[in-house]
């Protein structure tokens, strides 16, 4: 028999490339305006306390239980079944998945309003013309991919790099043209805006937050190609920090060149459209190509990701089987189809959304709360049992810190989330748990215990009431 060839593994810095490029996608090129509607200065500064330090605590789980539980080698998945079950497992890796797919939604739905500044027919991403063009494109990224997971993410790496360098023009400019008094009259809230208590000025922002935080768990998810295991937890946390940097410079930024009102009523991307009004038309020109490379470079990464989560699940059984296969260049290429065709689906119902961009950003969110309490809790349950830490009993109050803030973290993010985008996530649960009856019919498997039948049925209900919301249009899309 012909041997295996071994994987190549990634280095650190592939790894923290593979974080980065994860997290810099569409989000922040979308911050300015963004944020000009939810708040001032001050609030942004309390949602990024609250949003950087929340998402610090989870990137330190995900360091942890990279270090203590290396056998898991599927990241967000495999961390909730392994503390709560299999189908809370299921539901966490069905999350993720269909999350991540909706994200590559957005990412296309962005690029067209991008190209639609200076070509009218893409309109605002979401005509017939922009879902063509997108669909041309989900397919020739598709084949790419399909010819090695290596290659795709080397080409990753070259491309963070360069999807840098117009966001660091963009934070230079700003900062060389800062007027303190335009940031003092924007500080409290700026002229013209509604009055909203600091509270519901926070919560405006965090489904926000979360959507430019996904990717922080990418260097989990891949952990099984890391030449060291303890690169997994050091790519998390440099790629936390350099991002959250970036993140939090293009949002402050422009409050001190622009009037608020005049922030939140731009076009997204609203990066671009901000530096038009600082530097002249070749500000937009330049972002928008930045942003071109950027979010095309995200949705490269997040093609990788969302194939190798459906098949860490197909190859644990967890998931159908058939998803757990790799072709001959390594590439779990029926994990990959699967996914390309939900995407496909998703870029076609665009064309009925009054806002795609931030329906795709907030469901993308919504979608990822679950799976992230879940990683949160359970390393919780590790801290609290001790287990683990035998050899290392001091680390354990320390963890027991970090994963308890996590846990309040996602908890209130669930709860900023809303009734309607929790009702829509519901109506793709529910539904999605026939690949659960699949895989457990495969295995000849008890299919629920009774904590999971109550789980199931509440999901049901809620997907039924989600789905009487959108008939009677009192929820909107």
């Amino acid at each position: 028999m012909a041997a295996t060839p071994s994987l190549q593994k990634l280095s650190l810095f592939a790894l923290t490339a593979m974080v980065v490029g994860s997290m810099v996608g569409s989000g922040i090129f979308s911050l300015p305006r963004t944020f000009g509607i939810a708040t001032g200065p001050f609030g942004a500064i309390f949602a990024w306390c609250i949003a950087g330090g929340g998402m610090y605590t989870l990137a330190r789980v995900f360091q942890t239980l990279a270090e203590r539980k290396p056998e898991l080698d599927a990241g967000v998945y495999a961390y909730a079944k392994e503390g709560f079950g299999d189908y809370p497992g299921f539901l966490s890796a069905f999350g993720y998945w269909i999350g991540s797919c909706i994200g590559n939604v957005s990412y296309w739905v962005l690029i067209k309003s991008t190209l639609g500044a200076f070509f009218p027919v893409f309109g605002d991403g979401n005509t017939v013309t922009a879902i063509i063009v997108a669909s041309i494109g989900i397919w020739l990224f598709h084949f790419m991919i399909l010819r090695g997971v290596q290659q795709a993410a080397a080409i990753n790496t070259i491309v963070t790099i360069a999807k840098i360098v117009p966001i660091l023009v963009f934070i230079v400019i700003l900062a060389t043209a800062f007027k303190a008094d335009l940031f003092g009259a924007n500080f409290w809230g700026g002229k013209g805006m509604p009055d909203k208590s600091l509270f519901e000025q926070i919560r405006a922002t965090m489904l926000v937050t979360v959507f430019v935080f996904l990717g922080i768990e990418g260097a989990s998810v891949y952990s099984r190609y890391a030449k060291e295991r303890a690169h997994v937890g050091a790519a998390t946390i440099f790629g936390f920090a350099i991002v959250t940097s970036l993140m939090v410079l293009v949002t402050m930024l422009p409050y001190a060149v622009l009037p608020r009102a005049d922030i939140a009523g731009m076009r997204q991307p609203s990066m671009a459209t901000v530096l038009e009004a600082v530097v002249g038309h070749w500000g937009a020109i330049f972002v928008s190509v930045g942003l071109l490379v950027s979010v095309l470079g995200a949705y490269l990464a997040w093609s990788l990701i969302c194939a190798e989560v459906l098949s860490a699940a197909g190859r644990t059984k967890d998931m159908p089987a058939l998803f757990g296969t790799e072709n001959a260049n390594k590439v779990p290429a029926a994990a990959l189809w699967l996914t390309n065709v939900i995407v496909q689906l998703f870029v076609i119902s665009t064309y009925w959304s009054q806002d795609a961009f931030a329906l795709m950003l907030n469901l993308t969110s919504v979608m990822s709360l679950i799976p992230f309490f879940l990683v949160a809790a359970y390393g919780l349950l590790l801290a609290r049992r001790g287990e683990t830490y035998e050899k290392s009993g001091g680390d354990r109050t320390r963890d027991m810190i970090f994963t308890g803030i996590a846990v309040v973290y996602t908890l209130f993010l669930i709860y900023a989330a809303g009734m309607k985008f929790l009702l829509l996530s519901l109506i793709l649960y529910a539904p999605g748990t026939a690949l659960y009856f699949w895989a457990r019919l495969e295995q000849k498997a008890r299919v629920f215990s009774a904590v999971e039948w109550g789980i199931f049925i509440a999901a049901a209900v809620g997907a039924a009431v989600g789905i009487h919301g959108l008939a009677t249009g009192y929820i909107t899309i």
